[in-house]
């Protein structure tokens, strides 16, 4: 049986199957909901958008320096700025040079340097009660709004190929997806 076809290729519900059973199988699994259920359903969705996302990385050309784990996501508030699915699939060495890749480019303006200096005098202080002077500051600013750039394009180009490749079979859509029985999103 199929749950999804990443590029043409089937992904299995063999191999949900598998991965649920080795989350399950894991220290975390006392805080997993229970198979069958509205929520345990909703899982197996969430790991059926990691499988597929991690096979579209997959397919991507190889090439380049692979950063660390660290590099593309060096804190907690990375990890939920990008969202659960792209930190998984960051936490991949293939994740990562397909990071690398798309977001080599990437980069940011002095005017938005400026800007969250601006905003923001004693973020990289190191007390609170004294502001680094811009020429100070700069690099460190720069550094983060491009590590943070570069996360945001890497999201969406992952969300673009995904809706490119990607095709979910009925009982695998996205967890948010309205549509499903299973969703309780509500605003």
């Amino acid at each position: 049986m199929t749950a999804a076809l990443v590029g043409g290729q089937v992904v299995t519900v063999a191999e949900i199957d598998e991965r649920e059973k080795a989350l399950r199988a894991g220290n975390m699994a006392s805080a997993l909901p229970l198979p069958g259920t509205s929520e345990g359903r909703q899982l197996r969705r969430w790991l059926t958008q990691l499988v597929t996302a991690e096979r579209v990385v997959a397919a991507e050309p190889d090439g380049g320096q692979v950063p660390t784990p660290a590099e593309v996501l060096p804190d907690m508030a990375a990890r939920l700025e990008i969202g659960s699915i792209a930190a998984a699939v960051l936490a991949t060495p293939a994740g990562r040079a397909a990071f690398a890749r798309v977001t080599a480019e990437v980069d940011v303006t002095d005017l938005e340097i400026a800007g969250y200096h601006r905003r923001n005098p004693g973020r990289f202080a190191a007390r609170r009660t004294e502001a680094l002077d811009f020429a100070q500051a700069r690099p460190l600013i720069a550094e983060h709004l491009r590590a943070a750039a570069r996360r945001r394009a890497f999201r969406l180009w992952l969300d673009a190929r995904c809706a490119e490749l990607v095709q979910l079979a009925p009982g695998y859509e996205h967890p948010g997806d309205p549509r499903q029985s299973d969703n309780t999103h509500r605003h």
